[in-house]
């Protein structure tokens, strides 16, 4: 038990002196809904909370503190990077094509667009602020070009990675089924 939170201490949840934000009961519903719509693409291989190595770069011109790793919500690779048979990936070399992330209650949008600007220079195409609260997808084709989309549209448009959504999908709860028949 003392091992357990030391490390929660020292740097599971702790980062240059910063707390991580916690994800919130929205945050981890619309993480799972996105994660499983982008699983019906047999075009890419969704991935969650998957450590992206950043230790070659100095992310400190976009405000970030971070040195080793940096990890998006959900990131999107091409359908030939999934289960590794031969040996596991601590930290991903390869940048994925997409960068997702889901803002959190007590999150600065800022420190989100600061990663989407240092995601943007390591090589991703393309990325998508989740803002639950108020149910939008933006979607970022370069740092500060980005279409909105909301529950009043039918679908979140990525252009450069030609995705598709449904909006409502994202952020609706599911049809109750009464499964006592």
């Amino acid at each position: 038990m003392k091992e357990l939170i030391e490390k929660i201490e020292n740097d599971e949840y702790q980062q240059d002196d910063e707390v991580l934000e916690m994800p919130s009961r929205n945050h981890s519903f619309t993480q799972a809904r996105i994660t499983s719509l982008l699983s019906n693409d047999e075009r890419f291989t969704p991935f969650v909370e998957l450590s992206l190595d950043v230790s070659q770069t100095d992310l400190t011109q976009f405000g970030l503190k971070i040195k080793e790793e940096i990890i998006p919500d959900i990131c999107l690779y091409p359908n030939s990077v999934g289960f590794n048979d031969e040996d596991d990936d601590l930290k991903m070399q390869d940048m994925p094509l997409l960068a997702i992330e889901i803002i959190s209650p007590r999150q600065a949008i800022s420190d989100l667009l600061a990663k989407f600007k240092a995601y943007f220079a390591l090589g991703v195409k393309s990325c998508w602020l989740i803002i639950p609260p108020l149910k939008t997808v933006a979607v970022y084709s370069q740092p500060s070009h980005f279409k909105t989309f909301a529950m009043d549209m039918t679908e979140v448009i990525d252009e450069v990675m030609d995705i598709r959504l449904p909006i409502h999908k994202i952020f609706s709860n599911p049809k109750i089924v009464n499964t006592n028949t």
